[in-house]
């Protein structure tokens, strides 16, 4: 059984963690920018690229890690907090899908193209359809604040691992800390 992630396990994890975060923030900044100016418009292609680069990242990831053991948790580990921390794991696979899914949904709904890196034009999943846009829209936001405290309770339990337990948790994702 290994003790820490691997290398690809690792990059992957956090470009995907700076993915999210930036993405998120672009979401936050671009939604608040009044009317359609180019600046905006700009945005929302950026948005959009990331959710395709984090989705593309996510499918990855769920393989590498299908085909990779990852290490044991320490034996200090409760049984609660073993069920709590693959719980989050979990919640955090299916929201790297879930939330660039309903975007794509959402564009595909409103008759916008997505065209990954201003170059790739990508398929459109569904129809243009105005009654199913808003639903989109909503279940995309919703599930984006999801994913945002399953984040937070996450960095929140790695820094309890790290803090409180003093355990090996944090140090296999980030190797320098041992």
């Amino acid at each position: 059984m290994p003790t820490a992630y691997t290398r690809t396990a690792i990059t992957l994890h956090w470009l995907i963690a700076l993915l999210i975060v930036c993405g998120f923030a672009l979401g936050w900044v671009m939604t608040d920018i009044p009317g359609f100016t180019p600046t905006k418009l700009r945005y929302f292609s950026w948005h959009k690229w990331i959710g395709v680069t984090v989705l593309a990242l996510a499918a990855l990831r769920l393989l590498w890690r299908a085909t990779h053991v990852p290490p044991a948790l320490s034996d200090n580990v409760t049984g609660l907090q073993r069920v709590a921390a693959h719980g989050v794991h979990h919640l955090l696979y299916l929201l790297m899908f879930a939330v660039p899914l309903t975007g794509y949904f959402y564009s595909s709904a409103a008759g916008i193209p997505v065209v990954y890196l201003g170059l790739v034009p990508l398929p459109s999943l569904i129809n243009p359809n105005p009654a199913l846009r808003p639903v989109l829209r909503e279940a995309h936001v919703l599930l984006d604040y999801t994913l945002l405290a399953v984040v937070v309770l996450h960095v929140l339990g790695a820094l309890k691992h790290r803090f409180f337990d003093r355990d090996d948790v944090l140090s296999r994702m980030l190797p320098f800390l041992k």
